[in-house]
């Protein structure tokens, strides 16, 4: 299936990975986003389980093994091109994940992975949606912890 002009939507898999108030991005070496900063992730192949996609994807762009948790969000990216034809249509499921082992290392379509603190989203040149996903997804993670913990 073409990515681009598909025929149908494209089922896309992303990785939420929290280190503190930081979120884990890879900034994009090839199109549709080619220099933009995003989440890790991509195409989910034909037969393949969702979690198994997340963990492959996350490998090959990061070298991480991760161990997806839940999810965090179920997002869909619709570009048109200068004439209004459909060029992109991506449906993302971005899991929560958990670092298993490695250290971060940019590998694949992806030319850069960092940490960057949640903070300082609004000064990177984000793929669209994706600030609003990791914000919401965070806010919720953070109730969720201190709801869980005893009042004292």
């Amino acid at each position: 299936m073409n990515r681009q002009y598909p025929n149908s939507p494209v089922c896309a898999v992303g990785a939420l990975i929290f280190q503190g108030k930081k979120i884990l991005l890879v900034r994009r070496g090839k199109s549709p986003s080619k220099g933009k900063w995003s989440l890790p992730g991509g195409r989910l192949r034909l037969g393949e389980p969702l979690k198994a996609g997340v963990i492959r994807e996350i490998k090959e762009e990061t070298q991480l093994l991760v161990k997806p948790i839940e999810i965090g969000k179920v997002v869909e990216h619709i570009i048109k091109d200068k004439e209004g034809k459909y060029e992109y249509h991506y449906v993302i499921v971005d899991y929560i994940c958990q670092v298993v082992k490695g250290i971060p290392q940019a590998s694949s379509d992806v030319i850069q992975v960092e940490f960057v603190p949640i903070s300082q989203l609004e000064h990177l040149n984000l793929t669209s949606g994706t600030a609003q996903v990791i914000l919401e997804v965070f806010d919720s993670v953070s109730r969720s912890k201190h709801s869980s913990q005893p009042s004292v």
